[in-house]
C-alpha cells in the first residue's frame, strides 16, 4: 500500500464532519476528497454505519418542527440532531414556518411573510445552501388562496433524482386541481429553473385528502387517499406512462382486512415503500410487515406487488401491560420498528429479528442510546403523539400522522441550482 493509498484508507475511516474540515485546509486534500473514486470508496466502506436522522412533524402548530432526532451517528458524527440543522436566514421577516418534505437530505420549506405573501424554499441544512423557488407564473396569489380555502391544493411533493448517493437534480411538485378521474400537477425543476403543468389521469382523485402529505422514494411521490383500500403513486422523472398514476392496492385487502387493529399508513424503509399493521386471529395478535415491490399489479394476483418480509408477535410488550401503537420503520434498517405507549408515554424500539425491544422515555437530558448506536433525543413528541388516534374504527379514514423522515445523505452534497439564463 503506498502513501497515497493510506491517506484515502485513513481518510475513509473519519466521520464526514472531519472530512469536510480536511477538505477545506488544501488545494490537494479539495481533489482527492472531491473525486468520484474517493467518494465511491467512502460510500461503499461506510455502507452499513448508521446515519443521523429525524422525525419531522409537520402540522402548523406551536410544536417543535423535529419530535424524534438522532445524532452522534458514525456516519457523519454530528453534535447535534438533523432538525436542528433546520434554520435560515430570508430576506424579509416571517409569521410563519413550515417544513413540507423531507427528500434524500433535502428540505421543503413553506414560509409566510409578515404580510402574507407566500415564499417556497428548498435547501441543503448541514451547508445551510436554501434556494428561493419562484412562484408559479400562471397562478396568482388569489388563485393560490382560493385552492387553499377550497382543499384543492397540496404544496407538499418534493422528488428528486440521485446517482451514486449524490442529488443530481429536484422537482417540487404542486397538486393543484382534481375532477372525477383526472389531477393537474405544477411542477418545479431545477434542471430548468421553470415550472410546468401536467394532466394525468388518477382513478378516484376526487377522495385524496387535500391536507395528507406525500411520501416520496426514487422520484416517485405516494399520496394516501380515503378509500382505504389502495393508495395512488406517481413517477415525476419518467420510468411509467407519464399520464397515468399507479394505484397501489394494500396487501391485506382480502380477509384480513377486518382483522387489522390500526389505521393504514406507508412509510419507507431501506429504500422500498413499506406497510405494516397489526392482526387479531383467533386470540392471538400478529404484527405483519410487507415491502412493495412493484407498481404494476397482476389481475390473477394482486398480491404479488407486496413481499411479506417480517410477521412476528410481540407478546414480549404486551405481558408488560404496554398499550402501543406502530409509528414507522427506521428508514435505514428494516428491521427496527418505532411504536409510541400512549399510556406510558414512551417510545418502544422494538427489532423484529431478535424480538429484543428497548423502552425510551421523553427525558431531559436526550442521553438514550438508540439500537444502531445513535444517540435518541426527544422535543415535544408525547405532546405530538397524544393528539392522534391510530386505532382502527370502520370508516375512520388512514393514518394522519403527519410527519417526514428526514435522513442525512451518505456524503457531501451540495444543493443543485438552476444554470443563469
Amino acid at each position: 500500500m503506498d502513501i497515497q493509498e493510506m491517506v484515502e484508507e485513513v481518510l475513509a475511516r473519519l466521520p464526514l464532519k472531519s472530512i469536510a474540515r480536511f477538505r477545506s485546509t488544501s488545494r490537494r486534500w479539495k481533489l482527492l476528497i472531491d473525486s468520484d473514486f474517493f467518494r465511491d470508496y467512502f460510500i461503499s466502506r461506510n455502507s452499513s454505519s448508521s446515519i443521523s436522522w429525524s422525525i419531522i412533524q409537520m402540522q402548523p402548530n406551536k410544536l417543535t418542527l423535529e419530535i424524534i432526532g438522532h445524532h452522534g451517528c458514525k456516519t457523519w458524527g454530528l453534535t447535534r440532531s438533523p432538525g436542528s440543522l433546520v434554520s435560515f436566514l430570508v430576506e424579509r421577516a416571517i409569521k410563519k414556518l413550515l417544513v413540507l418534505a423531507c427528500t434524500d437530505g433535502l428540505v421543503l420549506l413553506y414560509t409566510e411573510a409578515t404580510d402574507g405573501t407566500p415564499m417556497y424554499y428548498v435547501g441543503n441544512t448541514l451547508f445551510q445552501e436554501w434556494f428561493r423557488i419562484p412562484l408559479p407564473p400562471f397562478l396568482s396569489l388569489q388563485d393560490l388562496e382560493r385552492l387553499r380555502t377550497y382543499d384543492r391544493f397540496s404544496d407538499s411533493g418534493l422528488v428528486t433524482r440521485m446517482q451514486s448517493g449524490i442529488v443530481l437534480s429536484y422537482k417540487v411538485v404542486w397538486l393543484i386541481t382534481r375532477q372525477a378521474a383526472n389531477v393537474d400537477f405544477a411542477i418545479y425543476s431545477s434542471d430548468t429553473g421553470t415550472w410546468e403543468t401536467r394532466n394525468v389521469t388518477c382513478i378516484d382523485s376526487l377522495v385524496w385528502y387535500g391536507t395528507h402529505k406525500s411520501i416520496a422514494l426514487n422520484g416517485i411521490l405516494h399520496w394516501i387517499h380515503d378509500k382505504i383500500s389502495s393508495f395512488v403513486a406517481y413517477d415525476f422523472y419518467g420510468g411509467h406512462d407519464d399520464r397515468l398514476c399507479s394505484i397501489v392496492d394494500f396487501p391485506d385487502n382480502g380477509e384480513l382486512h377486518n382483522l387489522s387493529r390500526f389505521r393504514k399508513t406507508i412509510t419507507t424503509s431501506e429504500g422500498s415503500i413499506v406497510y405494516f399493521n397489526e392482526f387479531r386471529e383467533n386470540g392471538n395478535l400478529t404484527l405483519r410487515v410487507w415491502r412493495l415491490v412493484t407498481y404494476i399489479s397482476s389481475i390473477n394476483a394482486p398480491e404479488d406487488q407486496w413481499q411479506l418480509f417480517w410477521e412476528v408477535s410481540l407478546a414480549s410488550v404486551i405481558e408488560l401491560g404496554i398499550d402501543y401503537f406502530p409509528v414507522v420503520m427506521h428508514p435505514l434498517n428494516s428491521e427496527i420498528i418505532y411504536l409510541w405507549s400512549r399510556g406510558n408515554n414512551m417510545l418502544i424500539l422494538f427489532n423484529l429479528r431478535t424480538h429484543a425491544f428497548r423502552l425510551q422515555e421523553e427525558t431531559a437530558d436526550n442521553s438514550n442510546k438508540c439500537m444502531d448506536g445513535c444517540i435518541l433525543s426527544f422535543n415535544g413528541c408525547s405532546e405530538y403523539m397524544q393528539m392522534h388516534n391510530m386505532v382502527a374504527i370502520p370508516f375512520s379514514g388512514p393514518n394522519h400522522l403527519l410527519f417526514s423522515q428526514f435522513v442525512l445523505p451518505r456524503w457531501m452534497q451540495r444543493l443543485p441550482r438552476p444554470q443563469p439564463n
